[in-house]
């Protein structure tokens, strides 16, 4: 199973997740990046469950409707820049609203001579008093002033908080200004929503306090390690972008002899360019896990990358890289399912393409939005693209995918569904999941092949492909 997406698409993993649990079917291997990576871990230690209860990740509680906001300074700058304008705008609008008295004093000469004589007098005394200089040159510029002076003392603040917190991180080069803002939408959110998830699942009814994200690293491998081959447990390939090293890297903890293969032949060519990529959750890499997960949930340039140390025996020697999530990881994801021994894969994304003309809804102005957008279509078009390339390579390639799906990637507190004029949930994305994962691949699939069983095997064109990577062709 791969999983691929941003921000609501795990909802849908939800669904389809909860589908193929109550049909039996069974997973050998879970693999995703972007939220999908959230969707795979749960499922990795059987705790699929937590990601479509009541009271799980997707339904309970106040849910992931706060995951990717903006950043608290970025509001706060720009409600002070807000304050400001408004500032200096007062006069005029109050001058405008004074207008309205004017008006009602010609319209009171008309019917009462001596009340439109009151209201001319009130129309005067407010003008004199909105055009006064002591309002015009003294209180509005120093309440703009106060305004800008509070943004000015925040971002300085943060500043500083920032370059004392990254003492031991890499250095930055540019403007003070962009290093205080840091990237609009806040990533880390989503992270600490899904670890606490998790440690819900993993510490039941006990009262424990949730441990760092080293611990969490290790207690998280060890149990899947440790639990490899035993029902509802699977072997998991997560899957980020390097921005340092510029390459993909592929976080993964499978059984034997599946591990050994998994990191190609050491004499091969390109074999140290694969061992960079590789990180092994089951050895040095068990630390990794939450960077993993980390640098799956940022989203590129609207949110910080995880900045990932790596440790001295890796590859990198101890460098610390910035990870985050790429639109087309599908393709590096289907490509790690071949390496991990995958004859067959069901690869589930929760956007959907136009079917034709007229079918266009209205633009979205809000930044947030226009992102989802551009996000939803290129993920559309490297799935698409991804499938194409790489259904030759398997016994088996099935897509699970909306025909339609209302809700952009942030919109994580429920959207409006402009078809149907009605809003449109979360727990309806959920739903859409279970039914298209049951129409889409348990009815047709899994259903026709369970009437051929007993028959005599009939030889296809796959039996005959070479599943291997090309490169190692």
């Amino acid at each position: 199973m791969v999983f691929a997406g941003t921000g609501t698409a795990g909802a849908y993993h939800a669904g389809v997740l909860r589908a193929l649990h109550e049909a039996g079917i069974r997973v050998d291997v879970v693999a995703g990046s972007g939220i999908g990576a959230v969707s795979a871990l749960f499922a990795a230690v059987d705790a699929g469950a937590r990601l479509w209860d009541a009271n799980g990740l997707w339904l309970g509680g106040a849910g992931p409707a706060g995951l990717y906001r903006w950043r608290p300074l970025w509001r706060l700058v720009g409600w002070c820049l807000v304050g400001a304008l408004a500032a200096l705008a007062l006069p005029l609008a109050l001058v405008l609203a004074a207008s309205l008295v004017y008006l009602l004093a010609q319209v009171g000469h008309l019917v009462a001579p001596a009340l439109g004589t009151v209201f001319s007098g009130a129309y005067d005394a407010v003008t004199r008093v909105l055009l006064s200089p002591d309002l015009v040159y003294t209180i509005v510029p120093r309440v703009a002033l106060v305004v800008v002076i509070g943004a000015g003392v925040t971002i300085g603040a943060t500043l500083w908080r920032v370059r004392a917190g990254t003492r031991t991180r890499r250095r930055v080069r540019g403007g003070a200004l962009w290093e205080a803002l840091g990237a609009p939408m806040d990533g880390g959110a989503a992270v600490a929503w899904a670890l606490g998830g998790f440690w819900r699942f993993v510490r039941g009814a006990t009262n424990i306090a949730q441990p760092g994200p080293a611990d969490l690293s290790r207690r998280y491998a060890e149990l899947l390690a440790d639990s490899l081959g035993q029902p509802g447990y699977r072997e998991l390939i997560i899957a980020v972008h390097d921005l340092d090293a510029r390459r993909d890297l592929v976080f993964a903890l499978l059984a034997e002899p599946h591990r050994r293969a998994f990191g190609g032949d050491a004499n091969a060519p390109g074999a140290q360019r694969r061992h960079a990529e590789l990180v092994d959750l089951a050895t040095v890499g068990r630390d990794h896990v939450v960077d993993a997960l980390g640098g799956a949930l940022s989203v590129p340039v609207v949110t910080e990358p995880h900045a990932l140390a790596f440790s001295p025996e890796s590859a990198w020697r101890g460098e610390t890289h910035r990870v985050a999530d790429r639109p087309g990881t599908v393709s590096r994801l289907l490509e790690e399912a071949l390496w991990a021994g995958a004859t067959q894969v069901v690869l589930v994304g929760a956007t959907a393409e136009l079917p034709g003309p007229h079918a266009l809804g209205p633009r979205r102005l809000d930044p947030r939005a226009r992102l989802g957008e551009y996000l939803a279509s290129a993920e559309t078009v490297a799935a698409r693209d991804a499938a194409a390339a790489h259904a030759q390579r398997f016994a088996g390639l099935y897509e699970i995918r909306p025909a339609y799906n209302p809700l952009g990637p942030f919109d994580l507190a429920g959207g409006y569904d402009e078809r149907s004029d009605r809003p449109f949930t979360l727990r309806e994305l959920m739903g859409r999941g279970y039914e298209d994962a049951y129409r889409q691949f348990i009815e047709p699939v899994v259903g026709a092949s369970g009437e051929g069983v007993g028959a005599p095997p009939v030889q296809s064109a796959a039996d005959d492909l070479d599943l291997r990577p090309a490169r190692d062709r």
